[in-house]
């Protein structure tokens, strides 16, 4: 799961609409990183080592996993990701997810109630960098804690503060609290969730005639997921016009009067393909936007992929195909 930046500019033009189709979500299958060694302290809580740290470092984006991890006789894993962002800020971010295995043994029905802390160790020192979180993990619906923007990575590089030390860092997390419950299948629940603003995944498709004669932001069509209405944002040339990097944005438009001064919590995968061959470059987030009564900042990627390479192997006579695939989570 990759990480959103957020976007603030305002709207201009430009965009082909395209019918929206509902799609299943695929959830990631964990790798263990080789340079980790992941080791149990007791049952309650799972310290995360990566030794050869400097070369997660050197990475220009992405998400790193662990091993598995049992916790409470649930399976877990780590995320981590060094190049995260927050919004209005636009130095680089450590962040770290607690995800629930899909190998954990749980009925579809069960959801798991958590209270936690995220934790990057001071080695030396003890001053370590603590996060606590509550969320509820869903076997089906939201397996992941969602994304945490814990430290600046130049923190987390001063030799003062010794979180790396011997090119090594360690990260973990401590259960505080956990309890499983039944999920009730009446019609009562399922109205709670309705009001509430859960949704299905679906996809929204927009196809751009002539991407080479854009220039500065355009914007797609509005479209709805979720019963609200949403538009894509692009920077072809990328939100710092330096024509390195395309940057690819979603936001929320102007919500009805009913749903504003609420915030809802948004799984979203944004891709462009190749409308012949197999080509699809995609980027996956969590991301949290507020309804209020003007249009809100855009959550998306400011390098969501190199210009020269949508140029090269992703537009068919000129055109280019952008997808949105999102659900409304919590």
């Amino acid at each position: 799961m990759g990480a959103c930046a957020s976007s603030s500019r305002g709207r201009s033009n430009q965009g082909k609409n395209q019918k929206t189709t509902k799609v299943a979500a695929v959830p990631a299958t964990p790798a263990v990183p080789a340079s980790a060694s992941p080791e149990t302290e007791v049952k309650s809580s799972f310290k995360w080592r990566i030794d050869g740290f400097s070369s997660l470092l050197d990475k220009q984006e992405g998400w790193t996993n662990s091993g598995y991890f049992e916790i409470k006789g649930l399976k877990w894993y780590l995320q981590l990701n060094l190049k995260d962002r927050k919004r209005g800020d636009k130095r680089d971010y450590v962040s770290l997810i607690l995800v629930l295995s899909k190998t954990s043994d749980l009925k579809p029905d069960i959801v798991v109630e958590a209270s936690f802390k995220l934790l990057i160790y001071d080695q030396a020192y003890g001053k370590h960098s603590k996060h606590e979180f509550s969320h509820h993990f869903r076997t089906e619906e939201s397996r992941s804690s969602g994304v945490s923007c814990m430290i600046p990575v130049e923190t987390l590089k001063e030799p003062s503060s010794s979180f790396i030390v011997g090119d090594s860092c360690v990260f973990g997390v401590e259960l505080i609290k956990l309890t499983t419950t039944k999920a009730k299948h009446s019609s009562d629940k399922v109205h709670v969730q309705k009001t509430n603003g859960f949704s299905a995944r679906e996809a929204y498709t927009w196809v751009i005639n002539d991407f080479l004669a854009l220039k500065g932001q355009c914007h797609s069509p509005e479209f709805e997921i979720g019963g609200r209405k949403w538009y894509l944002t692009m920077y072809p040339s990328g939100i710092d016009d330096s024509g390195e990097f395309l940057s690819l944005y979603l936001h929320m438009a102007k919500p009805e009067a009913s749903l504003r001064s609420s915030e809802v919590l948004v799984e979203l995968s944004l891709s462009i393909k190749d409308q012949v061959t197999s080509n699809i470059n995609t980027k996956t987030g969590r991301c949290q936007f507020l309804e209020t009564k003007e249009e809100g900042d855009g959550w998306g990627w400011a390098k969501f992929m190199a210009v020269k390479s949508v140029k090269d192997w992703y537009l068919v006579k000129g055109s280019c195909l952008v997808e949105a695939d999102a659900a409304i989570v919590g």
